[in-house]
């Protein structure tokens, strides 16, 4: 029998509660991380949305941001939805001045491209390996990827409106990111497509 992985949630900031309660319904064991010991114990890590520079800053002060690197870089899964998309880019546009992020997606971000919280909205977004069904998006002061590099895949684009086509879910290998919040909507079908790459990942390990 396969045993069952262990999902870290970046436990910084953001819906950390949210993402652990998805991840236990697709089947997985979840645990916060805080600190270097714990992000070690993990077998994949869920980087939440929140303000991507204040979790920047307090992945540095929890000496947490060099082990992150590492860890992607290793070939650990990660998945980042808002904040934590923009943590996964490689390149940042409209951020805040050295803004740092863990890399690992050959992608540019473009920090609350979609306006301010006020701006926040709802919307179907197809998505490319996760049903045919569209997935109602929550978007809440969301970025988009303005650009990627050929090992990227665009999971999923916004449909409608003035911002058609953006992209707003893509995948690297094991590297996953949405603009959007699946925590928030009681679909958790991003969160069993993570949980099938992490468990993909530590038998191929």
């Amino acid at each position: 029998m396969t045993a069952v992985p262990t999902i870290g949630v970046l436990a910084l900031q953001g819906d950390v509660r949210e993402h652990a309660r998805a991840l236990e319904a697709a089947g997985v064991r979840t645990l916060d991380v805080r600190r270097p010991d714990e992000l070690e114990r993990v077998d994949g890590l869920v980087l939440p949305g929140g303000e991507s520079t204040t979790m920047w800053r307090l992945a540095r002060s929890f000496e947490l941001l060099e082990p992150l690197r590492k860890r992607v870089e290793g070939g650990m899964p990660a998945y980042g939805s808002c904040a934590g998309m923009i943590m996964l880019a490689d390149r940042i546009r409209d951020g805040v001045a050295d803004q740092e992020t863990v890399g690992g997606i050959d992608m540019t971000v473009r920090r609350n491209a979609f306006g301010r919280q006020v701006d926040s909205f709802e919307a179907e977004v197809p998505l490319t390996g996760m049903g045919d069904t569209p997935y109602h998006a929550v978007f809440i002061r969301a970025p988009w990827v303005e650009s990627v590099g050929e090992a990227v895949d665009v999971l999923g684009r916004a449909e409608g409106g003035p911002n058609a086509g953006r992209i707003v879910a893509v995948r690297q290998g094991r590297l996953l990111a949405t603009a959007f919040h699946p925590e928030l909507t009681g679909d958790f079908r991003v969160h069993h497509y993570f949980a099938d790459l992490v468990r993909r990942a530590t038998e191929e390990d």
